[in-house]
């Protein structure tokens, strides 16, 4: 990435921290901070279109003020609200910033599942919850020839992450349901659920492109998260 591209993403970073500070209080910031837990994917599933959009904006270099004009300004998400629209934005290109523009080329220029997988490889990096659940328990489900995902495995496994990190922050029901609800999205997204009624497991294929990328980046611990059927 250019340097002209850096100094705009950390305005852009530097931004949306000024927009949202102070709307979690102190001691709930500190119990994030010292978790990899965290319940941001709880802002919304894959979302192939929006994410289209973020990465054609992250590939044009652009500054802090074009970016909102777009994202407020111009609702090139169309969203109802600028806020909507900004904190979308902010986790779409959160996920995308974890990796480098070419797999954001691979989202924004894709066929509809090489992006969706360029997208749930990002995912898996940006959030630890979603890439454990698939490591532990989606792959557990494929490994022992089981044929559906039911969601109470969700609560199970949740439980089980606050016993091993008890730093890991304290979610109410309607947040630990909130985020069962994106995981699972995300997985019928990507193809590994036939549909969020019955919970049926899918075999899935990663892009060999989303691979390819994954690889040549160094990046095995994604890769294994995302080939769990095998």
């Amino acid at each position: 990435m250019s340097e002209t591209a850096t100094i705009a993403q950390a305005e852009i970073r530097e931004e949306v921290g000024r927009r949202y500070a102070g709307k979690i209080g102190g001691a709930a910031q500190k119990q994030m901070a010292k978790s990899k837990y965290k319940a941001d994917i709880a802002g919304g599933s894959l979302k192939l279109q929006e994410s289209r959009i973020i990465a054609d904006l992250l590939l044009k270099d652009m500054s802090a003020e074009d970016w909102r004009q777009a994202i407020e300004e111009d609702n090139v998400l169309q969203k109802r609200s600028p806020g909507t629209a900004a904190r979308q934005a902010s986790l779409l290109r959160a996920r995308l910033m974890t990796m480098s523009p070419e797999l954001w080329e691979l989202v924004r220029d894709g066929s509809k599942e090489t992006a969706t997988h360029a997208l749930l490889a990002a995912a898996v990096k940006h959030s630890a919850i979603l890439a454990e659940f698939l490591d532990r328990v989606v792959r557990e489900r494929f490994r022992t020839f089981k044929h559906d995902l039911p969601r109470k495995l969700w609560d199970e496994f949740v439980l089980h992450l606050r016993d091993e990190d008890p730093e890991m922050p304290v979610w109410n029901d309607s947040t630990t349901r909130k985020l069962g609800d994106s995981v699972f999205q995300i997985l019928k997204e990507a193809g590994f659920i036939a549909d969020t009624k019955n919970y049926l497991l899918q075999p899935v294929q990663i892009a060999p492109a989303v691979l390819t990328y994954l690889r040549e980046t160094g990046q095995k611990d994604v890769v294994q998260c995302l080939q769990v059927t095998l």
